[in-house]
């Protein structure tokens, strides 16, 4: 399905009953990888599925995007589905949208899961976030996949069925609308005002995530008042896609008990 907000055609797909669950996904990626994750939900809640500006079927913006670009389609979204608040989880980029939504528009959202992701980077990190983005687009797309799954995934993992298919994903997708996303992420700081969050949050990581460790999960936990910190044994960067059976129950855990 597909809906016009700011004058680009998002897709989205919605699946269930319930109150209402928005799932973010990661940079280069699209809504089809919540799969797991719409089945452990769509029984319970409705399960709304974005594939962000520039990424799966939704249109290509003009390549100057930032992360509160990326929050007020959501949002946006939401307000044309007429669905709301929402519970928001985002994964790695869908975390740092997620928190922009929660500040920019604390009405979307009724609690926040917060996965795989960061809340502010050092100017180095920042130099290398611009830098995934230069790479492709000096070189194309084929140049930044095997450094970019080495990150996501464990190494026992890199010749799975999944992996195979997040190969072939990135290979298509756009160049220009993957260096323009990490730009984005590169200027991401929301830590400052993250005090300002007073929705029930879960935080979660795991413990082989080399792309936002343990120390990174902290720093948003702390940051948000009464937040929740859970580290997933053994999961990498991608951890709701390589490890559902870890990801999934500590997420419905935390929904059903904000839903009581």
């Amino acid at each position: 399905m597909d809906v016009t907000v700011n004058g680009l055609r998002l897709n989205y797909e919605l699946d269930g009953q319930g109150a209402a669950v928005l799932l973010l996904h990661p940079v280069g990626l699209d809504l089809t990888w919540w799969e797991p994750q719409v089945e452990a939900l769509r029984s319970e809640f409705q399960v709304v599925r974005m594939d962000f500006r520039g990424h799966g079927k939704s249109a290509i913006a003009p390549l100057s995007n930032t992360l509160a670009d990326f929050a007020t389609d959501a949002h946006a979204l939401l307000g044309a589905l007429e669905i709301g608040p929402a519970h928001v989880i985002g994964l790695s980029l869908g975390g740092m949208v997620a928190q922009v939504l929660a500040l920019e528009y604390p009405n979307d959202v009724r609690s926040l899961v917060l996965s795989n992701t960061l809340c502010t980077l050092p100017a180095e990190a920042r130099q290398a976030m611009c830098a995934r983005g230069e790479a492709a687009e000096q070189n194309g797309m084929a140049a930044v996949i095997e450094p970019t799954v080495e990150r996501w995934f464990t190494r026992g993992f890199l010749d799975s069925a999944s992996v195979v298919r997040c190969r072939r994903h990135l290979l298509a997708h756009d160049v220009g609308a993957w260096a323009s996303t990490w730009r984005a992420i590169a200027d991401l700081d929301t830590l400052p005002r993250l005090g300002e969050i007073h929705v029930p949050a879960l935080v979660t990581t795991g413990d082989a995530d080399v792309s936002t460790p343990v120390t990174a999960a902290q720093l948003i936990a702390n940051a948000i008042p009464g937040a929740v910190l859970r580290i997933m044994a053994g999961a990498p960067h991608m951890a709701p896609y390589e490890r559902p059976d870890l990801f999934n129950p500590l997420v419905l855990e935390f929904l059903r008990s904000v839903k009581a």
